[in-house]
């Protein structure tokens, strides 16, 4: 009988495996928290600053690039579709765990072999990117910007595996703070330096310099290790894809697969559809985009670092479980600075404030909610689970995006805030069944 057509309860994860139980693992208070940061961590700076760098790309030098050649603000705005491959990432993820990529994987393995392959073609991308002229090769551009996020949303898959299997249990929380923040570091470079080099050289040199951005990682990944897999790797595509599915639902059966499937979309939802809006409640407020933009930089970019990394630490001391209630309970918190703001009005140190708060809470909880989708994935089938996860979670991006507008305009500022409050609670609410507070004492 092949490992396919074994019962549910034979697929039964390893010993070690997270999770839900891996919830009750107890933190370690007699380990100070420096003793986490070693070279595992340091990996997971160069693999986060690696990740992001190609989304920021996307997100602001490609659209400063088109904006400044007189493209059509409308056509710049339809790029936004060229992201589609981060939503839909898990459908080629089964590939990603069962198969080695040709030279690149005997060499290095299947994870480093995936990773180096994705980061040399994403290289190859962006630096091909200012070869072409925005006025009369917008298509080979738009089509190179899709390779290029497909490039990236893959390398995203094969890292998070990576990552998942690389720490120890107890470094998920820390591991996880260190890599979305240099994750969000990354955007300092198409954001800020590219776009100052770009007045003292052509684009084609700009282009090439920010895709040399990616040598930390590429590097990276040829000094590394291989991570040790518990459990043998699906054998056939057809295990890849089926396995993955079959363990998850052995777990809790349908019923606690649906909560948890249900609480990784609900627990961003609040959050997402509240700075969906964000810049256009602060332009209605008076702010003018320099002074949004100033503030933001000052006060969110560092406010983010700091809950990202104060969280990480946290999670040691407290576990994922408890770390979940009270950083959404901070996500939450801070959507309600939204509506006082929006009641209170104009007001400098308040727009300040608010951006803080949102920013330092959000830090928090993307390090819980990001620890709680590695501790849910199965060590066998980490590619294919984690990349199911996560484009779960982005669904609520999109469902804010669209209908977010249509609600305000029905409702006003402050009540579609306070709408926004009430649809982060039954996210919070489900951690009762999902990672109930006693869990970790």
């Amino acid at each position: 009988m092949s490992r396919l057509d074994l019962p549910p309860s034979d697929i039964s994860p390893p010993a070690h495996h997270l999770g839900p139980g891996s919830l009750d693992l107890p933190a370690h208070p007699h380990t100070g928290w420096r003793a986490y940061f070693n070279s595992r961590m340091l990996t997971c700076v160069f693999l986060g600053f690696s990740s992001g760098l190609p989304l920021y790309i996307l997100i602001s030098l490609v659209t400063a690039w088109l904006r400044t050649a007189g493209v059509d603000i409308k056509a710049i705005g339809l790029f936004a579709l060229v992201q589609f491959p981060y939503s839909w990432k898990f459908l080629w993820s089964p590939l990603m765990d069962r198969f080695v990529p040709g030279w690149a994987g005997w060499k290095l393995g299947r994870r480093r072999g995936w990773m180096l392959l994705t980061q040399l073609l994403s290289m190859a991308t962006i630096a091909s990117l200012g070869v072409f002229s925005p006025k009369h090769d917008l298509w080979v551009i738009a089509a190179l910007a899709a390779a290029l996020a497909f490039f990236s949303a893959s390398q995203d898959i094969v890292i998070d595996a990576y990552r998942r299997e690389l720490l120890d249990d107890a470094e998920q929380g820390l591991g996880t703070a260190v890599y979305v923040n240099a994750y969000r570091t990354a955007s300092l470079v198409p954001g800020s330096l590219s776009l100052i080099l770009s007045a003292y050289m052509s684009w084609p040199m700009v282009f090439m310099v920010t895709a040399a951005f990616m040598l930390p990682g590429i590097i990276c990944s040829l000094v590394i290790s291989e991570p040790t897999t518990v459990g043998a790797p699906p054998k056939t595509l057809k295990q890849a894809v089926i396995l993955p599915f079959r363990e998850f639902l052995a777990r809790d059966g349908w019923w606690g697969t649906l909560l948890v499937l249900a609480f990784i979309f609900l627990y961003p939802l609040g959050d997402s559809m509240a700075t969906s809006l964000a810049t256009v409640f602060y332009l209605d407020l008076g702010f003018t985009l320099p002074q949004i933009g100033a503030i933001a930089k000052t006060s969110g970019f560092w406010a983010s670092i700091a809950g990202g990394l104060i969280g990480g630490i946290w999670l040691l001391k407290i576990g994922i479980a408890r770390g979940l209630w009270l950083f959404g309970l901070g996500k939450w918190l801070s959507i309600l600075g939204f509506m006082w703001l929006a009641y209170h009005g104009r007001s400098t140190w308040g727009l300040g404030g608010v951006i803080a708060l949102e920013a330092f809470a959000v830090g928090l909880g993307t390090v819980a909610f990001t620890a709680y989708i590695a501790s849910a994935t199965d060590p066998r089938y980490t590619a294919t689970q984690f990349a199911l996860f996560t484009s779960l979670a982005a669904v609520p991006r999109t469902f804010a995006n669209a209908g977010a507008g249509y609600l305000q305009k029905m409702v006003g500022w402050p009540e579609f805030f306070l709408i926004c409050s009430m649809l982060a609670l039954p996210g919070i609410l489900i951690l009762i069944r999902v990672a109930p507070w006693s869990r970790h004492r």
